[in-house]
């Protein structure tokens, strides 16, 4: 998950509130949006692409060193069902990318990349549908790769960040490509097969649309109403917060509204786009080879985080198979629950100790 739960809180603020978000967002940053056409895209599965559309968006200018490697770029990964734009939202870009932050854009190279499925990049919504490719972790990220290297023509990157599938995204660069990054900061997530009520709620979601008569194999004229409202339901309580939830919905009839409301944001998704993106982590297992990541590693998570609760015990556990990992576990009652990624105040400091950690 990703920008579902940015979305879903944005709904809980006031619409004076988001209106004062969103109109810090546009003015600050110079934004370049383009994108890399990958021909003949090979598919894990087998299946083929001649022409996969990979949708970015860059703030910055790379710099060299004396011998033409890059030194500069910063990948920046988003959730199921976001894309890079989630990033210019002010409780992320505001924190980061300013005069004398973090990610500094008069210093940083900073790439914003839809994955395959989602944004503007090629999904099945695109025309294809339950035709597309049956695209996976391993493909989105060997797409990404390609974007990087041949479409931006950048050869390293100083950070890889990533946020939710993102984050596991990261975890998967770091074992694909090892020598490719600085650092890796890996936000909301566990590196380990999807199972358990992770792996419960995503199931339960896709069934919702597969087994709606509406969505008629894929091919539905309009959306099968009943199975996206199931979905959205369920994107909802995995992407809560329980005590912001609490805090801004706290009467009944507040929180009977809330819901209503959500209702009508459902007619937004489309259900093939969905419902691939979801099913993309069926596979997703970093957990063998774990050791073979060999860079510095700043693994965030938040203790109200649904999806990857903390009682598990399993970050705990498989940070100390990584050679340079830190794993550090956000408890604090004004978090965003699974959100928290993108919500920069909250960890900042940990990914300054992380470029600290890896200057040169």
């Amino acid at each position: 998950m990703g920008s579902w739960n940015g979305v879903l809180m944005m709904g809980l603020l006031t619409a004076s509130a988001c209106s004062q978000l969103l109109a810090q967002e546009a003015p600050r940053f110079a934004v370049t949006e383009g994108d890399y056409v990958a021909h003949d895209f090979q598919f894990k599965s087998g299946e083929k692409l001649a022409e996969l559309r990979l949708h970015y968006r860059t703030l910055g200018k790379p710099e060299h060193d004396a011998s033409g490697r890059v030194t500069n770029a910063v990948l920046i990964l988003h959730g199921t069902g976001g894309s890079g734009a989630q990033f210019l939202q002010p409780q992320f870009a505001n924190e980061l990318f300013g005069t004398g932050q973090l990610l500094d854009t008069n210093r940083y190279f900073i790439i914003l990349p839809d994955g395959i499925g989602h944004g503007k990049s090629s999904k099945p919504s695109d025309g294809m549908r339950a035709h597309f490719a049956q695209y996976d972790y391993d493909d989105m990220v060997a797409a990404h790769h390609l974007l990087v290297k041949e479409g931006l023509h950048v050869d390293h990157l100083r950070l890889i960040f990533g946020t939710s599938m993102g984050c596991m995204h990261s975890f998967v660069w770091g074992e694909t490509f090892p020598d490719f990054m600085d650092a890796l900061m890996p936000m909301a997530c566990l590196p380990v097969q999807i199972a358990g009520r992770n792996r419960a709620w995503r199931k339960m979601t896709m069934d919702a649309i597969r087994e709606d008569a509406d969505w008629q194999g894929g091919e539905y004229k309009e959306e099968p109403k009943e199975a996206m409202r199931t979905a959205q339901y369920l994107l909802t309580i995995a992407g809560s917060a329980p005590i912001l939830m609490q805090k801004n919905l706290p009467t009944r009839e507040a929180a009977d509204k809330y819901v209503e409301e959500m209702e009508k944001r459902s007619t937004t998704l489309d259900a093939n786009d969905l419902l691939y993106q979801v099913n993309a982590s069926r596979n997703y297992d970093p957990s063998p080879q774990l050791e073979n990541i060999t860079v510095p590693v700043m693994w965030i998570n938040s203790s109200d985080d649904f999806i990857n609760p903390p009682e598990l015990g399993i970050a705990e556990k498989e940070v100390k198979r990584l050679k340079s990992g830190t794993f550090i576990l956000l408890q604090n009652a004004e978090t965003h629950g699974h959100g928290t990624h993108t919500w920069a105040v909250f960890w900042k400091q940990y990914l300054q100790q992380l470029l600290e950690k890896t200057a040169r």
